[in-house]
């Protein structure tokens, strides 16, 4: 049980960690900086890579933890803490809570994120297409689709 709560302890630092670059990733987005967004898209993906390689040293702990108290091979978190003995359960117990916390901000901050992405991208599209060829919308696979060209003639005298 003690090795997997460090391990517990250890994902909720990374999510704590991947709140925080999903938060510097939003201000990079909000504030236009765009020179900035791929080393804050590479700093989330390296939390998120570190998460996953946790994850299974939380697995191969949970599923001694689970052998200990008596549960069967890879156990939820749940299952794992009404089985065990206190002050185990109410560790558990309180590691769930928590990661259902961050779960639930994390979500949130990574919607938000996609969401100002998609304008982001959406405008950047609009404006190159202004340049050239009209659009009229955007196929589902997220290409535009333009109308047919339009001549322009430019006064050379301005």
């Amino acid at each position: 049980m003690e090795k997997l709560c460090l391990v517990l302890w250890r994902e909720r630092e990374l999510l704590d960690t991947l709140l925080y670059r999903l938060e510097v990733e939003q201000l990079v987005l909000a504030s236009n900086r765009t020179d900035h967004l791929m080393r804050a898209a590479r700093d989330v993906e390296a939390v998120l890579e570190t998460l996953r390689e946790t994850e299974v040293l939380r697995s191969v702990a949970a599923d001694a933890a689970a052998e200990e108290v008596g549960c069967a091979p890879n156990p939820t978190l749940r299952q794992l803490a009404d089985a065990a003995p206190e002050p185990w359960a109410t560790i558990l117990h309180e590691h769930r809570e928590a990661f259902a916390t961050s779960t639930r901000q994390i979500t949130a901050l990574a919607d938000s994120n996609r969401d100002l992405l998609t304008h982001g991208y959406r405008q950047a599209r609009e404006a190159l297409a202004g340049l050239g060829e009209t659009t009229e919308g955007y196929s589902p696979d997220g290409t535009a689709v333009g109308a047919a060209p339009v001549a322009r003639l430019f006064d050379s005298s301005l």
